[in-house]
């Protein structure tokens, strides 16, 4: 039975079903009350029958706690077995501790809640905020008011409390919705005359709800309160705001855009003062600024990637191993493409994260140590060094021994972009991207949520289960909107061309055998336009590592899959891949010498999310020319992936089921 334990009123406890707990009587309340307190931390059971008595134990108090305890231990834990250790009221040492998850109180789940909500957008913050304060059912620790070892806790969540109030009014001001906060508001300074901060989000909510005049009296009211009743000068916020409303300062208008740029600029400027030029702090903060840099894609990205090795190089200079891993570490922007941007600099990312590894204290350093890991396991990606797989298995190890789960979503990016050792592991991707859009929507990752879906929109086209990659596709789509991530739009909209090429392929499956050949020319000029018109957005997107060649790989994979001539028309840059298309384009010349010397030349395929396809562009060379060895080597890498659909775990393009292929070459390699 999961219990829930409530102090956010009276003290009480609910069962799985949310019956309430029998909890006995008032000390029995308070014995469990005070363990609450102690957040997890053992209270030596004399201090427990101090607490309980003021001070002034009666003989036999320490038996009493005890009898208390094992009443509440029956109680919240009514299944558990005879002489069987407790799970939840633990015995530890000279006193007991109460081992609870932190979802299973009331008041710790409220703090979680809004530590979260000060670091989301309005429109998220604001229902969680709402939910939160739901949860008070009256003043915390309602019944124990008068005892001194509760006046603390008390203390900091009705001041917690307090807080949510003014920042829910804040999001609402934000969301445009000020008549929504002016009643909370209202009583809410009736309450606590002496928060100059709700006086003036109150003033400001009646003033963009056109209430002039009742604004400027607020303020009025809010000056006699707090300079008669309790001898406080208004603050500098206060006085600014009359005079702003009295001027009709365009700054008071609702504007989230103006608003948020004038808090950025405000906020970098104290920053600039505060903090030395010289301070190890900057290098940090600067790493924080690079990451969310690197997702608005374009330029940006293109420049935190610049900036990022700088940083690295500042940190090393200063000879702090320990700032240097937080330095490197810091950069976990999620990755979904196995081909990097720029190889010189990661390897040279690489080369710093394995030096400061090196360098680290054995012991206390699991979390810096699983961040390098994963960030050489990450700018390793597509090679075939044998240190990246083990780098993500030692990231993913330490990551799940510690209790952070951004770092364990970063360990898994890790893990994924490993997951390329052979062709035919969709479905292990497809449990990685599973885990990380659970992980992430459970702890708040959005960014890590929206790779999650990324990751299964790949796996599940390999799997040709295009309604689930679907579902995926649309809700990064929809995350990737209300967060403010454009880089998704480039996965998105290269999947919907993969998506329209297997739809065509599916209707001409249908077609009689008369129409089929007319019908794939005009599926495949269909889908060519669609991924013409999904390549305009590459040049712009910062990532060189997809964008060089995937367009006229892309437009040759569709003929392979149609059957068609693979024949483009004009130059073509193709990158990376220009050695497994070479054979074909050569063939398609008429050119079978120099087709037959290009296959013989054809390396492995990389590691990565094209490794399928590109074997099967060698197959199809190797069928066509009667390379026997060429044949026998596509055969072998290509046979674990047999249910998959070439090339579209990619999530950009196929060349149709690796089936097909496999039976081709096994019929060539069959004849004398």
């Amino acid at each position: 039975m999961r219990v829930v334990f409530g102090v956010l009123g009276p003290v009480t406890a609910w069962g799985s079903a949310g019956d309430a707990i029998d909890l006995k009587g008032p000390r029995h309340r308070a014995v469990l009350a005070r363990l609450i307190t102690a957040r997890g931390r053992v209270v030596p059971v004399t201090r427990l029958a101090d607490d309980l008595w003021a001070d002034d134990p009666p003989a036999g108090a320490v038996g009493a706690v005890r009898t208390f305890v094992a009443a509440l231990r029956r109680a919240v834990e009514p299944d558990r077995p005879p002489r069987a250790p407790a799970r939840l009221l633990v015995t530890e040492g000279p006193g007991y501790a109460l081992r609870a998850d932190p979802d299973a109180v009331d008041a710790w789940r409220f703090e979680r809640a809004v530590t979260a909500a000060a670091t989301l957008p309005p429109g998220d913050a604001l229902p969680r905020l709402d939910e939160a304060l739901g949860w008070w059912r009256g003043p915390a620790y309602a019944e124990f008011a008068d005892e001194p070892w509760a006046h603390a806790e008390r203390s900091r969540l009705a001041e917690l409390r307090l807080h949510a109030l003014e920042r829910r009014a804040e999001a609402r001001l934000d969301l445009g919705r000020a008549a929504e906060a002016v009643p909370d508001l209202d009583a809410h300074v009736a309450e606590h005359p002496w928060r100059e901060h709700a006086w003036r989000l109150l003033a400001l909510a009646l003033y963009r709800t056109g209430r002039q005049g009742d604004a400027l009296a607020v303020l009025r009211r809010a000056r006699t309160l707090l300079v008669e009743d309790l001898g406080l000068d208004p603050g500098p916020a206060l006085r600014d705001l009359e005079a702003d409303i009295l001027a009709h300062a365009a700054r008071l208008d609702p504007a989230p855009g103006g608003t948020a740029g004038r808090v950025w600029a405000e906020t970098a400027a104290a920053y600039d003062r505060a903090v030395p030029s010289g301070a190890r702090a900057r290098l940090e903060s600067t790493v924080g600024l690079l990451r969310d840099l690197a997702m608005t894609g374009g330029s940006g990205l293109a420049e935190a990637r610049r900036h990022r090795v700088a940083a690295i190089e500042a940190a090393e200079e200063l000879g702090d191993a320990e700032l240097t891993a937080r330095v490197i570490g810091a950069y976990d922007v999620p990755a979904i493409w196995t081909r990097v941007d720029d190889p010189g600099q990661a390897a040279r990312v690489v080369a710093a994260a394995e030096r400061t590894l090196a360098a680290l204290p054995r012991t206390g350093q699991d979390a810096a140590r699983a961040r390098l890991l994963a960030t050489v396991a990450l700018e390793s990606r597509g090679t075939r060094a044998e240190r990246g797989p083990e780098a993500a298995r030692q990231a993913e190890q330490l990551a799940r021994g510690l209790d952070d789960p951004t770092l364990l979503a970063f360990a898994l990016n890790a893990v994924f972009m490993q997951s390329f050792e052979r062709a035919g592991l969709a479905p292990r991707r497809d449990a990685i991207g599973a885990e990380l859009v659970a992980l992430s929507a459970r702890h708040g990752l959005p960014t890590f949520e929206i790779l999650g879906h990324l990751i299964r929109v790949q796996a599940r086209s390999a799997l040709a289960d295009f309604a689930g990659a679907d579902e995926h596709a649309a809700a990064a789509g929809r995350l990737a909107e209300r967060h403010e991530r454009p880089l998704v739009d480039v996965f998105t909209r290269w999947y919907a061309a993969l998506r329209l090429t297997e739809t065509c392929s599916a209707a001409e499956t249908g077609a009689a055998a008369e129409t089929r050949s007319a019908a794939e020319t005009g599926a495949a000029a269909e889908a060519e336009a669609a991924y013409r018109d999904a390549a305009t957005c590459l040049p712009d997107s910062g990532m060189p590592g997809l964008e060089r060649g995937l367009l006229p790989l892309a437009l040759l994979c569709l003929r392979v899959r149609h059957g068609l001539p693979a024949r483009l028309g004009g130059a073509a840059d193709w990158g990376p891949y220009e050695p497994w298309a070479r054979p074909l384009l050569l063939l398609a010349e008429g050119r079978r010498e120099a087709a037959a010397a290009a296959l013989r030349e054809v390396p492995d395929p990389p590691r990565d999310l094209l490794l399928e396809a590109l074997w099967c562009l060698t197959a199809r060379a190797a069928v066509a020319l009667g390379d026997r060895p060429a044949m026998e080597r596509a055969y072998a890498a290509l046979s674990p992936a047999a249910a998959e659909l070439a090339g579209a775990g990619s999530g950009v393009l196929t060349v149709g089921p690796v089936a097909r292929h496999l039976a081709d070459l096994a019929d060539a390699l069959r004849r004398p």
